[in-house]
């Protein structure tokens, strides 16, 4: 359930200024960012209910958390987080999958120290980072997102990779926020260059009342093939902010799959960036709530060149009072000729008490496209679960296995390093077991 605001009475902007007042002065090589960050965070307020992207988030989870309580630790010597994790309160991790490589993204120090990365992958050099830093998010207009901000002014490092050639392992990276207060910032920077390819998942975990804010910036070079996959498992007091921005070249390919279940509050902000065309992005998300959670998703694709190409499947599971928003928006101007784009949203209510918003939505100009999207919300069907139970099977063993298929459809897009994850059991828990 969410909790009672920390303070009763606090308003939002309130919060907010408790929050850049909580946060830690510039240190590490991020310093001028985080400077930056924290001068803009100090000019904006927070997203309200009057900011249209941001009317349906609801940020109760998010303002339950005392600012202070947040920033109480130390700072981390390396840089990569303004509060650790507390792993005493982290459930224990899954052994890595056979061919992968493990970096931990919550622990002191470099995550890259004592590693030896495989063919293909590198550090970037400080100087690549000073030049591309902040150019994807700039080009896909969020640089400036106040969650964007706030993961500048908190996070004073970056993991920063080059990718050349065929990157054999599946990187996953990999976060646990633990169960006591905490600010765990992490910052990703990746240039895959032309022709490279590399699987990356992502995981972050909470058990507790604390704040996740992830910032991942990729560009993709002609040629360049990404699958990229995100497993969130939450807390009902904990909160993920989560912004992906990529830039694809002619001739690149992207998948970009995310699961998610179990926050108080999350915000998936992917934004997709075709800048001459001639691309392929797939995108499929999962979200279940129930409880009091909220699950927002807010997608951005533009195509600005020809003969470029989305396909976009958005699923939600909604129990309970759990609610689920998804906005998903593709732009396609005149100069993007022949491009071929669907986006579809399904979701799925078990309750009579859960609520989905949805709005896929596309802005088309140019006139020689393919482009398709619609919506559908509906319940488990009777018709299904008769059959099911016709056949012998219980009612509740019926609804179970529809729902698994359900969520499968997404899920089976993760890659096989995914697996030791469980993410059936983990995102369905109890549901899974019947």
């Amino acid at each position: 359930m969410l909790a009672a605001p920390a303070v009763p009475g606090v308003s939002q902007a309130d919060w907010g200024q408790r929050l850049l007042a909580a946060l830690a002065a510039p240190s590490g090589p991020l310093a001028p960012v985080q400077q930056r960050g924290l001068d803009s965070l100090a000019q904006r307020s927070m997203p309200g209910r009057r900011d249209e992207a941001w009317r349906f988030t609801d940020l109760a989870a998010l303002t339950a958390l005392d600012p202070a309580g947040l920033l109480a630790a130390p700072a981390d010597p390396a840089g990569l987080l303004a509060a650790p994790a507390d792993h005493a309160g982290s459930a224990a991790l899954p052994s890595p999958a056979p061919g992968s490589l493990r970096l931990r993204l919550d622990a002191p120090g470099d995550p890259l120290a004592g590693v030896t990365l495989p063919e293909g992958l590198s550090r970037l050099s400080d100087s690549e980072v000073q030049e591309q830093l902040g150019q994807v998010l700039e080009a896909n207009g969020c640089r400036d997102h106040w969650p964007v901000l706030l993961n500048k002014a908190a996070a004073s490092r970056v993991l920063a990779l080059r990718v050349r050639g065929a990157v054999a392992p599946t990187l996953e990276l990999v976060s646990d926020a633990g169960s006591a207060p905490a600010l765990l910032p992490i910052r990703l920077l990746l240039h895959l260059e032309e022709g490279a390819s590399l699987t990356l998942l992502q995981v972050h975990r909470s058990g507790g009342a604390n704040l996740t804010s992830v910032v991942l910036e990729a560009r993709l070079e002609a040629g360049a093939r990404l699958a990229h996959s995100l497993i969130a498992e939450g807390h009902g007091e904990s909160v993920l902010l989560a912004h992906l921005a990529l830039s694809q070249e002619p001739g690149s390919q992207l998948s970009c799959t995310t699961a998610s279940a179990g926050w108080g509050l999350i915000r998936l902000e992917p934004h997709l960036l075709q800048p001459h065309g001639g691309a392929s992005s797939e995108l499929g998300g999962l979200q279940l709530v129930r409880e009091r959670q909220l699950a927002d998703t807010h997608s951005r694709v533009e195509f600005l060149g020809p003969e470029g190409r989305l396909d976009q499947l958005h699923k939600v599971v909604a129990d309970d009072a759990g609610r689920s928003v998804f906005n998903g928006a593709v732009r396609v101007p005149r100069p993007a000729q022949r491009t071929d784009a669907a986006q579809l949203s399904r979701s799925l209510l078990l309750s009579d008490r859960a609520r989905v918003d949805t709005k896929p939505e596309m802005e088309i100009v140019a006139d020689d496209v393919r482009c398709a999207h619609g919506a559908t919300v509906s319940r488990l069907r009777d018709d299904e679960l008769f059959y099911l139970q016709s056949r012998g099977v219980s009612a509740d063993q019926a609804a179970t296995l529809l729902l698994r298929g359900y969520c499968q459809e997404i899920l089976d897009r993760l890659p096989p390093a995914a697996a030791v994850w469980q993410p059936l059991q983990t995102l369905l828990g109890e549901r899974a077991e019947r």
